[in-house]
């Protein structure tokens, strides 16, 4: 495993983080818990001390598992989890206020079987609420010991201005990164820079397609969220874009003796030196075919040809 330290902070972390969004057992397909709970030990046991979750995945289900998968353990790794979404008469709202973040953590961390969180992270930000207003509560609370450090997630450019007053205070910023979703590079490239923050990515399979599993025939139940169009990566001439970048890792899995993910998150691990790649997992076997990745580059070569195939110039 490679590990890295948190910048603004005294975290050192595995550099593949378990992502618990599959672990809310909702758009994901058939799930079993106690599938995700031998994941969250394969991943214990492979040196893996980092989980991603929010209260929004399953409205709570996810840190639900992820306590019961952690049991006595849950000291010796690094939890994050994630405010600011909320169901409000069967609607999906952003909510970043003072007294809406306080009453999230309470039940988060009880969700959690915990009394601390290590990263609590903004999810999204609600356009309303000024940050310095969440920072403050974020404080609050860290000085009460209900969270150690914040985060960052999904990120704008119009955040930019407010965010330049606390910078060196967040840890870390998720955004959507992978081989198959550049679209939000430049602003978590800019936001690493304007709040000196470690980059996390997810997304980072584009939700399956570059496991190498799927193909232009792949069929997904109602019951699984990649049947929408709005999953791009699985639909029209993003999908015929995507197999060409997966039939080029099947070519790079052979020479390195690699799973064809461990080469999808190699080059998120190359080409962002300093960052983490977070990726859902929905069983053990995913787990070890992702963490193939640590220990090992791709070739000059095969990351030039990589990004250029992502970026569509190939």
């Amino acid at each position: 495993m490679e590990y890295i330290k948190l910048k603004n902070s005294d975290l050192v972390v595995s550099r593949f983080c378990m992502g618990g969004c599959p672990m809310g057992g909702y758009g994901w397909g058939n799930t079993q818990e106690q599938d995700f709970i031998d994941a969250i030990h394969c991943a214990l046991d492979n040196g893996v001390n980092f989980f991603d979750t929010a209260d929004t995945y399953g409205l709570g289900q996810s840190e639900i598992t992820l306590a019961k998968g952690l049991g006595s353990r849950r000291k010796e790794v690094i939890i994050e989890s994630k405010f600011g979404v909320r169901r409000i008469d069967g609607k999906t709202v952003y909510d970043n206020s003072p007294e809406y973040i306080e009453e999230a953590l309470d039940e988060t961390l009880k969700r959690l079987n915990t009394d601390y969180i290590d990263i609590y992270t903004i999810h999204y930000r609600d356009e309303k609420t000024p940050l310095k207003d969440v920072v403050k509560k974020l404080i609050e609370l860290r000085e009460k010991g209900k969270i150690r450090y914040f985060g960052l997630s999904n990120i704008k450019e119009r955040d930019f201005e407010e965010l330049k007053e606390f910078k060196d205070l967040f840890v870390n910023c998720q955004d959507e990164f992978s081989l198959a979703c550049r679209k939000n590079e430049n602003e978590l490239l800019k936001t690493v820079e304007v709040a000196n923050v470690t980059p996390m990515t997810w997304g980072s399979l584009g939700q399956g397609i570059l496991t190498g599993k799927y193909d232009r025939n792949t069929f997904f139940d109602s019951n699984d969220r990649r049947s929408r169009d709005i999953y791009v990566n699985f639909h029209g001439e993003k999908l015929e874009q995507n197999l060409k970048i997966v039939e080029y890792l099947k070519v790079v899995a052979k020479n390195h003796n690699k799973s064809v993910p461990a080469c999808a998150i190699r080059f998120i691990l190359d080409y962002m030196p300093e960052s983490v790649v977070l990726a859902g997992v929905k069983r053990p076997s995913q787990l070890l075919s992702n963490i193939e990745a640590m220990g090992w580059h791709l070739s000059k070569e095969e990351l030039e040809i990589l990004n250029k195939l992502s970026l569509g110039d190939f």
